[in-house]
């Protein structure tokens, strides 16, 4: 016999090849009670609670609010909005302009509302961000970065997930 290890010599665990069938003596020879192991009925209660869902937006403020860190996933709703623009506008307020990091992850879209909010805060802020670095990991999210061009003065680049580092250094960049 040759073991699938050392194939000068030795016992196997498994034999044959790819060709052939294993011969009947190449099986294990383990004890039953290793590979048949006995059966143990498992009884009671298991306490379960799923983590809390993650928003389907994260806003916050880093370079004492200079640049706006925005994380998205999942299908934005005009409810969202909520939570972004006042901390946009209020970096804004502070600062004059800013400079907004966008990561998607899993993201899904926009409703109706959301599209529409959306719509109209990039009319409000046309001149407020001066440059936008979108991270995402699909091809459409690209597209979006091409797609935002037109309803802001900002300088838009496209990231991959793995570039996230570079955007950060390209945003924070004189």
């Amino acid at each position: 016999m040759h073991s699938i290890f050392d194939p000068t010599g030795g016992n196997t665990e498994h034999g044959g090849s790819r060709f052939t069938p294993p011969d009947a003596d190449q099986y294990s020879q383990l004890p039953e009670s290793f590979t048949n192991p006995p059966f143990e009925e498992v009884t009671g209660t298991v306490d379960f609670t799923a983590p809390p869902e993650k928003p389907p937006i994260e806003v916050s403020t880093e370079n004492n609010g200079k640049l706006v860190i925005v994380h998205i996933s999942g299908t934005l709703h005009a409810s969202d909005y909520r939570k972004f623009v006042p901390v946009v506008e209020d970096a804004i307020r502070n600062n004059g302009t800013v400079r907004i990091f966008v990561q998607m992850h899993h993201f899904h879209g926009w409703d109706a509302g959301a599209l529409w909010e959306d719509v109209k805060f990039d009319m409000d802020h046309v001149d407020d961000i001066d440059r936008l670095a979108i991270v995402g990991e699909t091809g459409w999210e690209k597209w979006m970065a091409v797609f935002c061009k037109p309803f802001t003065m900002a300088t838009i680049q496209y990231f991959p997930t793995a570039q996230a580092a570079s955007a950060r250094a390209w945003l924070l960049a004189p």
